[in-house]
């Protein structure tokens, strides 16, 4: 039963990674955009650092459950 939930656990945390993942991606691309207001692209740029973090917490979970599922 516990094998499950971590597999459950990983493919969570794997989606959850991709969609921060995504933002992330977004974000840097409005950031980037000379056609956006400065406060839009310091705002942009502030949320992809914030993703970022967020994408590698997911993926450091998503590893560890993909461990744990294997035991």
């Amino acid at each position: 039963m516990e094998t499950i939930k971590n597999a459950a656990n990983y493919v969570s945390e794997s989606v959850q990674g991709a969609g921060s993942e995504a933002s992330k991606e977004a974000n840097k691309n409005v950031a980037k955009d000379s056609g956006a207001n400065v406060s839009t692209r310091a705002s942009a740029a502030k949320d992809a650092v914030v993703d970022k973090k967020d994408e590698h917490s997911h993926d450091t979970k998503a590893d560890l459950h993909k461990e744990a599922a294997k035991h």
